[in-house]
């Protein structure tokens, strides 16, 4: 028998430790300074305006957490960043992810703090217990609501890439994404895929962002905005119907509200793909899901992430009749209804 040790306890336990360096580093745009040449612990100091203190520890604990690499010791010291953090964490970076950790960093970091009280009460944590809406709060303020968008674009781009390359498109002509926020799913499988036209579907405060996002991409052509409220409105009609990180933020009922919306909108043959950090059936191994469902609970209290069974179960009672899984990006992956 090995021999056993609090190591693992100590790690998970004192975990908020590591989560808000990175979270700090991303805030004051330490990633974003860095470069491929690197820079010395007083010139990052001076330019993030950081007090002596935090030199050397700051980057120096980056550098034990493999987010930073730094040549030499001492005052010769130079920091620089890793390929990952240069790719994601660089905000000159078109693949930056930060946004998320940003977003993160300013509202979720201190919402977890409340998690037992979530957990005894089923009640969210979030802005609601001062008796506002998530979603109104956000839709209220443009400049918050894009914040929110482009963080949720961040995360989701490898989501979207490889369901581009995976899953075959090639027997449609329409796609709808539903929740389609800044347009981004659509543009990029409409790229890679000159046969599809698509729609981004979602609520008039969102438009002229997806149409500023849409127009970037140069995807203007082939990919339209429709304004609508998935709950008070039908769904545009589509071949494919796609909800990238929707579901997963509704009770039971609402969940299968849309999947009978999205039923009801498809062809015979058409196909309902659904993104989320799918939660394995025996629910031991994806712990990103399940710590994705306590953030919902923290954020909205009925609203859950579920495993694929869940998913075909509610599927089968709206009227689909053959499912597909595969993996994408990370903990993510797509899950598929055929009508």
């Amino acid at each position: 028998m090995s021999e056993i040790n609090p190591s693992h306890i100590m790690q998970v336990g004192l975990g908020f430790w590591g989560s808000k360096t990175l979270l700090s580093a991303v805030e004051l745009g330490l990633f974003s300074i860095l470069g491929e040449e690197g820079l010395p612990a007083r010139r990052i100091a001076a330019l993030l305006g950081l007090h002596r203190r935090a030199i050397p520890d700051f980057p120096d604990a980056l550098v034990a957490l493999n987010f930073l690499e730094r040549e030499g010791n001492g005052e010769k010291a130079r920091y620089k960043n890793t390929p990952e953090t240069e790719m994601f964490l660089n905000r000159e970076s078109p693949a930056y992810i930060g946004g998320m950790l940003e977003m993160a960093n300013k509202r979720l970091y201190g919402f977890w703090g409340n998690l037992t009280e979530a957990l005894r009460t089923g009640k969210p944590q979030n802005e609601t217990k001062d008796g506002e809406s998530l979603f109104d709060t956000l839709y209220a303020d443009p400049e918050l609501l894009e914040q929110f968008m482009n963080a949720m674009s961040g995360i989701s781009m490898g989501n979207f890439m490889a369901l581009a390359n995976r899953f075959d498109f090639t027997a449609y002509k329409t796609l709808c994404d539903v929740g389609g926020a800044t347009g981004q799913l659509c543009t990029i499988i409409a790229a890679q895929h000159e046969h599809l036209t698509c729609t981004s579907f979602d609520l008039a405060p969102v438009e002229p962002i997806a149409k500023r996002h849409i127009e970037a991409a140069g995807m203007s052509e082939r990919v339209k905005t429709q304004v609508g409220d998935f709950f008070e409105d039908d769904l545009p009609k589509a071949d494919v119907i796609t909800m990238s990180m929707i579901l997963h933020d509704w009770n039971l009922e609402q969940k299968q509200r849309l999947i009978k919306s999205a039923y009801d909108a498809l062809p015979a043959g058409g196909a309902f793909v659904v993104i989320e950090a799918i939660i394995d059936d025996e629910r031991r191994e994806n712990a990103f899901g399940l710590l994705m469902s306590l953030n919902m609970l923290i954020e909205i209290g009925d609203a859950f992430d579920y495993t694929f069974a869940d998913f075909k179960g509610w599927c089968e009672e709206a009227g689909f009749r053959r499912f597909e899984r595969f993996v994408l990006a990370g903990p993510a992956s797509a899950v598929v209804a055929f009508k």
